[in-house]
């Protein structure tokens, strides 16, 4: 575990949370960019910090497929497993934990991207799987990151 992927990591929990309060008392015009957007963007910045912190290498972020139709948020080999982690981040409890937000046509998105992934990169004889990370918000808390590794199959 590498001290400076933690020191990054609780460096960007810090500043999200001093971020959350001050967001608050800011219209989504005055932030300039959709809500969603960004708490996608803080979320999986936070998601990456913590997977280097667990031992995790990231070899891509936010790859898309040439097709469209599907992102990868990152992938990372854990050890001799390539993973494809997708990051799912939620600012409330009102719609449930972030992981519930994966459907099955979301899956299916990110299977044939991990697909193309491996294809581009000339690599079909890998070990696989993909993991879910969940990034929640509690105000009493700050955030919570959760990894769930093989939360579906491909």
């Amino acid at each position: 575990m590498s001290w400076f992927a933690r020191l990054i990591y609780r460096a960007l929990v810090w500043k999200e949370r001093q971020r959350a309060q001050r967001a608050r008392s800011l219209t989504e015009r005055e932030e300039g960019r959709a809500a969603h957007l960004q708490t996608g963007e803080r979320g999986e910045s936070l998601a990456y910090w913590f997977l280097r912190q667990a031992g995790y290498t990231i070899v891509a972020r936010n790859r898309r497929r040439r097709a469209g139709g599907g992102e990868l948020d990152l992938v990372g080999w854990d050890g001799p497993v390539l993973a494809f982690v997708e990051v799912k981040t939620r600012t409330s409890a009102e719609a449930g934990p972030p992981e519930a937000a994966l459907r099955s046509d979301q899956q299916k998105r990110i299977v044939r991207a991990a697909k193309e992934f491996l294809r581009r990169q000339r690599r079909t004889a890998v070990n696989y799987r993909f993991d879910v990370v969940s990034v929640s918000w509690d105000p009493e808390a700050g955030y919570k990151v959760r990894l769930i590794k093989d939360a579906f199959k491909g």
